[in-house]
This record gives C-alpha cells, sequence and structure tokens, in this order.
C-alpha cells in the first residue's frame, strides 16, 4: 500500500515496508527524490535503526551474548502497519517481534510519522522503550535527493551549504567502519561544493557537527534545506556518477575498526531508559518558487534556523 500525502506545496509517498519514503514532489510535480533505479541504488529513503552504518563482522555483543545484524539494522526490510493515514500526515509503526529479538533483544514500538507542513516535509521517528530496563538505540534518515535538482544549473554547481562553519576532520572508512586516521574537511568555510571524486572511498561522516541545517543546490537557484535539530551526526554519500546525493541525518555511525566491546559502549548510541521514548527528527524544506540561495541557511530566514 502506499500513502499520498499532499497540500498545495508538497505531494510524499510513502510505503509500508520500510515505512520508506518513495516520492517527494514539489507544487510544480518536479521529482526532488532519487526514484530508486536499480543501476545505482534501488533505495530512496530507507531509515536506518537500531544501528547506523556497519557492525565489524556484521556482530556485536549485547549483555555479554553475540548477535548478528547487517548494515543500519532491520527497520528498512521490515513491514510496517499502519496506524493512521490522513491527507497531510501519517503515523506506522513496527514493534518487537520474535525476528526482531534475534538482532536485537529488546521490547520496543518504533513509531514514524510523517507530516506536509507548508513547504516543509516532516519525519519523526519515535522510540518506546517497553522494557523495564533501558535500551541503547542509534537512528538515522537516510534520504537521497536528486543530484541535479530539477531547477536548473549543472550537476557540477552543486553545493551544500553548511550553517556553520566545520572545520573538524572527518572519518576515513575502511570496509564500511570508521577507520583510525582521519582526513581534511573538505569543507570551503561552509560550503562543500559536490563532485564524485568526493565519494570515491565511500561516505563522507561528521562525528563532530556544529551545524543542525544544511542547506542544497546550485547558489542563486530554487534549493532545499535539510534541516536536524536533535541529530548530533551526519553522513552524505553517493555512488559516483549516480543521479543522487543522500544528506543523513544521524544518531551514530558505524563501529570502529577493531572494537569489540558491549553494544552499549558503540559510539553514538544513546540509552532509553524503563518506560520512556526518544524521538528523533529531520525535515526537508523547499524553498519558495524564483528564491535563491546566494547566501547562507541563516540569512535567509530559513524556517529551520
Amino acid at each position: 500500500m502506499r500513502i499520498t500525502l499532499s497540500n498545495s506545496h508538497l505531494k510524499a509517498q510513502i510505503v509500508g515496508l520500510g515505512a520508506e519514503l518513495v516520492a517527494l514532489q514539489d507544487e510544480a510535480g518536479h521529482d526532488l527524490l532519487w526514484d530508486g533505479e536499480p543501476t545505482f541504488w534501488t533505495g530512496r529513503s530507507p531509515l536506518l535503526f537500531p544501528i547506523v552504518g556497519r557492525l565489524r563482522d556484521d556482530r556485536t555483543l549485547i549483555e555479554g551474548r553475540p548477535y548478528s545484524m547487517k548494515q543500519h539494522g532491520f527497520a528498512r526490510a521490515s513491514t510496517f502497519d499502519i496506524v493512521d493515514a490522513g491527507t497531510e500526515s501519517c503515523r506506522l509503526r513496527l514493534s518487537a517481534s520474535d525476528e526482531t529479538r534475534e538482532q536485537y533483544p529488546f521490547d520496543f514500538r518504533l513509531d514514524v510519522t510523517y507530516r506536509v507542513d507548508g513547504a516543509r516535509l516532516v519525519f519523526t521517528a519515535s522510540v518506546f522503550n517497553l522494557e523495564n530496563r533501558a535500551i541503547p538505540v542509534s537512528f538515522g534518515f537516510h534520504p537521497a535527493l536528486r543530484w541535479p535538482l530539477p531547477y536548473g544549473g549543472k550537476r557540477e554547481a552543486h553545493e551544500i551549504r553548511f550553517e556553520k562553519a566545520e572545520a573538524a576532520s572527518l572519518h576515513t572508512l575502511a570496509e564500511g567502519l570508521v577507520g583510525e586516521a582521519s582526513r581534511p574537511s573538505p569543507l570551503q568555510g561552509d560550503r562543500l561544493p559536490l563532485h564524485d571524486g568526493l565519494f570515491q572511498d565511500g561516505a563522507l561522516v561528521w562525528s563532530e557537527l556544529k551545524s543542525r541545517t544544511v542547506r542544497y543546490g546550485v547558489p542563486g537557484r530554487r534549493s532545499l534545506s535539510v534541516s536536524f535539530p536533535d541529530m548530533p551526526h551526519l553522513g552524505i554519500w553517493t555512488k559516483p556518477g549516480a543521479g543522487y546525493v543522500c544528506i543523513e541525518p544521524w544518531q551514530g555511525y558505524a563501529d570502529p575498526v577493531g572494537f569489540a566491546g558491549e553494544f552499549k559502549d558503540k559510539p553514538g548510541i544513546v540509552m532509553i531508559p524503563a518506560g520512556e521514548n526518544r524521538d528523533f527528527s529531520t525535515e526537508i524544506i523547499v524553498d519558495p518558487p524564483n528564491s535563491s540561495n546566494k547566501r547562507g541557511p541563516s540569512q535567509q530566514g530559513d524556517p529551520a534556523c
């Protein structure tokens, strides 16, 4: 089943498998989300739970016992129940099962809400701890936005403008794990000019990040912003030559090379106390028609800032 949300600014479509956003269009019907063409990648906007990235050897220790889990966790391959679906919002739910407990031995409920609000698409994931003890969790969003966007300008003219200058170095990756070495920030102040060479060795991963909003597009043309006020980490990724770039707000990231500790001690994990829940959210905001992004996000009165 496909759920359609719409207003006069946006149209979004969500499916039950993975509670995944599979289409996003502006008021003129321009496609803003990757279409899942399998030559490059069948994903469109998977949800990453209860891990972000890879575990060492796809295995982890939980309370001294080994468990296996594939990259980015099991939510993206799970079928969610539709709790409610209106014209402008919907809520889908994944509950713990025998299958999930084989990988992650906790009782939880994951509710995912999508809402169109003017020119904003708001994603909120709520993780409920149904245990009588704290549970360890990571969560990530993974929207694949069209590159180039349908607003003119060459592919190589696109850039991502950060809310703040980010001088911190980035992690290198080693077979999907966080390597011991670091690499200099590829930003020019607050700007990341996009080109395929950035991604020859995989995703760009920020574990230290001051910005909570980035703006994506061609300077002087209509653009998109991605806002993630409560997500402290960020990944940016594509396959070189593909027609998308993923801007991925995260809580957590892949295992460091050599990490052999308990899952709860994995970098980026948060603990949800017994009987409580934690929300993770992000927004995609579409600039009004005829707007430009010549200045940074915070200078233009961006609704996400």
